[in-house]
């Protein structure tokens, strides 16, 4: 039913074996997306983990395409950018870096992609309300294993915080507004082109 849907799930054709191809496009686009969005970044003087708009695009491709696919779209660039593919933040690339200080970063995109993803299922992305904690809660997933990571990295201490966390809460506050605005006005915007879509 339209109104248990994802935008992405929308579009999808009714034959089975379109309906893969699709499913197998999103991924694809999805997992280069993050990449490219892994490039825009700023590297801090004093924390290795850089700004960029990453984070942002992981949310919205789980709100998007739904749990299953956002978090594989997530897995799917993880996999491409450990085996060479320079998409990891600042153009580096290899498995090491899963290991360096962002590594628990990258973890929890795809709990955050599957989180958005999922209570983007249940219509969560159609309010302004629902929609801030939806990312909320994608954003909290982030932190839990990138601090949890960071902190067996360098030591249990208020540098984590400093290192991890401050810089980007008010980068990350805007990203939620943004996809407040958002993914509400998409949703009214597709109910005025489809008027037999019902709301939940």
């Amino acid at each position: 039913m339209f109104a248990n849907a994802t935008m992405a799930g929308l579009l999808r054709p009714r034959r089975v074996s379109l309906a893969g191809l699709y499913n197998l496009t999103l991924v694809i686009l999805g997992s280069l997306s993050i990449g490219f969005s892994a490039q825009l970044a700023i590297q801090l003087p004093f924390s290795p983990i850089p700004i960029t708009a990453q984070t942002f695009a992981v949310l919205m491709i789980g709100t998007l395409f739904g749990a299953r696919l956002g978090s594989l779209s997530v897995i799917a660039y993880i996999i491409e950018a450990a085996a060479g593919l320079p998409a990891f933040a600042l153009g580096r690339a290899g498995p090491h870096v899963l290991l360096g200080p962002t590594g628990g970063y990258l973890l929890g995109f795809i709990f955050a992609a599957y989180i958005t993803g999922a209570l983007a299922e249940k219509g969560w992305d159609r309010r302004a309300g629902t929609t801030v904690l939806a990312m909320v809660l994608g954003n909290t997933a982030i932190y839990t294993f990138g601090l949890l990571w960071l902190a067996a990295l360098m030591g249990i201490n208020k540098t984590v915080l400093v290192a991890g966390l401050y810089p980007f809460i008010v980068g990350d506050c805007l990203k939620i507004l943004l996809a407040a605005i958002m993914l509400p006005s998409a949703w009214k915007l597709l109910r005025h082109l489809r008027p037999e879509a019902k709301q939940e």
